[in-house]
């Protein structure tokens, strides 16, 4: 089955594009949802005329995240967290994570267009997440984490106290 997508989904497709999907999914899901309708000969031609009107608009857009991607690829992301001797972290680093360190920077990223292979980090080292600032526009952006070390606090070798010393009596008669 032939279906135009209205809305982006996740690992099928983005907003008007056709996809070819089993006739079940699209009927019982993709439809009701609202995320998709059929794509009829006239539904085809509406849209082919829908996107040539956008396509100067889009254009603008894709200008505007290019840009927006080479000041974000300029940036040298360091993400703090807590670590073992090992470098293991104490918790995981996620694209949550990676999102706040942009907005740090003043680059407001959602963290649903941000993707970490193996989708979280539990070691300190340089990675790479892939940023998706527009359909056209995907960008490899290099980060480090940085495990911070704390040190055990020694303990201090403590004199023994000497003994309290008690009073004797003495029971001699005199």
């Amino acid at each position: 089955m032939e279906v135009i997508l209205k809305k982006d989904v996740e690992n099928l497709g983005f907003q008007d594009d056709i996809v070819q999907v089993k006739n079940g999914y699209g009927r019982n899901f993709l439809i009701p949802q609202g995320f998709a309708q059929l794509a009829t000969t006239s539904a085809k031609k509406v849209l082919a005329e829908n996107l040539k009107q956008r396509a100067y608009k889009e254009k603008k857009t894709i200008e505007d995240a290019q840009k927006k991607a080479k000041a974000i690829g300029a940036l040298e992301i360091k993400i703090k967290s807590k670590a073992g001797d090992a470098g293991k972290l104490f918790g995981s680093i996620t694209n949550a994570n990676v999102s706040d360190a942009l907005d740090k920077d003043g680059f407001e990223i959602d963290k649903k267009f941000i993707s970490i292979p193996g989708r979280n980090i539990k070691r300190a080292g340089n990675y790479i997440a892939k940023i998706r600032l527009h359909r056209d526009v995907v960008l490899d952006l290099a980060f480090e984490i940085v495990g911070e070390v704390k040190a055990k606090p020694r303990k201090k070798a403590v004199a023994p106290k000497p003994a309290p010393v008690a009073a004797v009596k003495n029971n001699e008669e005199e």
